[in-house]
């Protein structure tokens, strides 16, 4: 879930509580608080724990909270992890430290210590391209055997090493880029930890849903009907929290602007992103997106 903020840049409770609502309403079982898309590396820990209070209030048992609380520093992350199960969160989301660079047997003690400290389960999230770290599949597999590490949340883009984890564990595995939603859960995966269902929640979980129930002939043609939309919010030289922001503003959802060093998208990237959703909503065939959408 992005994380709402007002104009002047203050976080904005009342709209957490509303988004995290409206996205309840419309098929979402979970919500991931303060990760890549809410903005978590210029939130303060205070405005972390404050968004898993509000959000808890607004959607109650409807849906499992976990709250991002990964760092480059173990001990911060262990604090954050203490603080998210303080404020209501049910688990949390842990990213590879960044930056440092640690090599498999640091990564794998990170890992290890939050695990250890947190009173709530742990999904592992694995996003190389902004880290600059793997989780090598040999260490998932290592990390699988603690009882409070349960999930991952993947953006390796490496199905090979994905498919030997869901092999191997029983680790609930969710698909962390909107494009690999069913190919993932094709193959086992638990769901997806999507970006572009801050937008069309139900249309993510109708892919779901259709495979579930054993059309795979509809769930492969609604992931492919997302597949604009998808590649105009993920694929446009903008972050993904900066193109997800300006279509919720334009559909008069909670969003209001990103932080700096992050810069809003411009008029002619939201008039794309709405063009795209209208089509999708309204089941015309839209433009290909990938024209433009960085333009703005």
């Amino acid at each position: 879930m992005i994380t709402p903020f007002t104009e002047e840049g203050a976080l904005d409770l009342d709209g957490a509580r509303r988004l995290a609502a409206h996205l309840v309403e419309r098929g979402c079982d979970g919500l991931v608080l303060s990760g890549t898309t809410g903005e978590s590396p210029t939130t303060t820990d205070e405005e972390k724990a404050r968004l898993v209070t509000a959000v808890r209030e607004a959607v109650g048992d409807r849906a499992a909270l976990v709250a991002g609380v990964g760092t480059s520093d173990t001990r911060h992350t262990v604090e954050l992890a203490l603080a998210a199960a303080e404020a209501g969160a049910d688990g949390v989301l842990v990213v590879t430290p960044y930056y440092s660079r640690p090599p498999q047997e640091a990564v794998a003690a990170h890992f290890l210590e939050v695990a250890d400290a947190s009173e709530l389960p742990v999904m592992l999230y694995d996003i190389p391209g902004r880290t600059g770290t793997r989780i090598a599949p040999d260490t998932v597999i290592r990390l699988a055997r603690h009882p409070r590490i349960v999930a991952v949340k993947d953006c390796s883009y490496d199905f090979l090493g994905t498919q030997k984890v869901l092999a191997r564990t029983e680790l609930a595995y969710y698909a962390g880029c909107d494009e690999h939603l069913l190919a993932l859960y094709a193959v086992g995966a638990a769901g997806c930890v999507s970006t572009i269902a801050n937008a069309v929640p139900d249309r993510v979980a109708a892919v779901l849903d259709a495979f579930d129930a054993g059309d795979t002939g509809r769930a492969t043609a609604l992931q492919l009907a997302l597949t604009p939309l998808t590649e105009a919010v993920m694929e446009a030289g903008l972050p993904g929290t900066v193109t997800a922001k300006a279509l919720l503003n334009r559909l008069g959802l909670p969003a209001g602007p990103v932080r700096a060093p992050l810069l809003p998208a411009g008029r002619e990237t939201a008039d794309e992103l709405l063009a795209l959703y209208e089509a999708l909503t309204a089941g015309r065939p839209p433009a290909w997106a990938g024209t433009g959408a960085g333009g703005g």
